[in-house]
């Protein structure tokens, strides 16, 4: 049975990113996942469905690609934004179950803009969100622990929510295959449960996100714990939904297989 942390923790938590390396899959494929995904047993940690502005155009009518529509985030650099924030302007919205003509959704809408690789302070002050690179497809590509610690911590300190993206696609700090090529560099992982635990028990960050042992990590249904060090499901709840949203993963399979080899799903 599902512990009351561990669904508290991965509610929404896996942006799709398909199109995007290593999987870099073709419109018509990752939008054919996404509804898969979107209507499996696994539905409820989906989270939206990210697009490159360079293929807005490719993605099917008939598929819920309005900023109002529930399960899409598209990448849309406007005019209207700050030439600083040209490569990295992410935009939701809550529609509240609603089509995307609707007017009632349109008026509900609040877009957030992530920002990757800008100055915290200077988020705040506009009152705009992060996004933390976390990995790639080449081992230079993922930052220390000590850089996301950083990161994380002056996003609390300042108030801003942050998502993760590139090289979450395990739950725990391990070593792995950049690629999904035969002859692959491997390299050490970032884990999504390192980064996302680390974010809710904040003084132990560090740590945290060095783990690389998923028996130091335990999921009951009133709490969660790394090394007796214990968060309440609320409190986790909470950091997900106002502080630590989510991470793209190119794939949303993987992630799921590796959490229920764990036993937490």
């Amino acid at each position: 049975m599902l512990a009351g942390s561990a669904k508290a923790l991965f509610t929404g938590l896996i942006d799709y990113a398909g199109l995007f390396p290593p999987a870099a899959l073709s419109m018509e494929a990752a939008v054919r996942s996404y509804d898969v995904y979107r209507r499996g047993e696994h539905a409820w940690m989906l989270g939206r469905f990210i697009v490159p502005v360079a293929k807005i155009a490719e993605v099917p009518p008939e598929f819920p690609i309005s900023f109002v529509a529930p399960g899409v985030e598209v990448v849309e650099c406007g005019s209207s934004l700050p030439p600083w924030i040209a490569q990295a302007c992410l935009r939701e919205g809550d529609g509240g179950g609603e089509p995307p003509q609707s007017k009632a959704a349109a008026s509900r809408r609040t877009p957030h803009v992530y920002v990757e690789g800008a100055d915290i302070d200077t988020l705040a002050a506009r009152g705009l969100r992060a996004k933390i690179r976390t990995g790639g497809v080449t081992p230079d590509a993922f930052p220390d622990t000590g850089s996301v610690a950083r990161f994380i911590r002056s996003c609390a300190e300042k108030g801003v929510p942050f998502k993760a993206t590139a090289g979450l696609h395990h739950p725990i700090r391990c070593v792995k295959p950049l690629t999904y090529e035969p002859d692959a560099p491997t390299g050490t992982m970032h884990g999504f449960v390192n980064v996302f635990m680390a974010a809710a028990l904040l003084p132990h960050a560090e740590a945290i996100l060095m783990e690389a042992d998923a028996r130091a990590f335990e999921f009951g249904d009133d709490a969660a714990s790394w090394r007796g060090h214990s968060v309440r499901t609320e409190d986790l709840a909470r950091v997900r939904n106002e502080f630590a949203i989510s991470f793209g993963s190119c794939s949303f399979e993987e992630p799921v297989a590796d959490l229920k080899e764990l036993g937490w799903l």
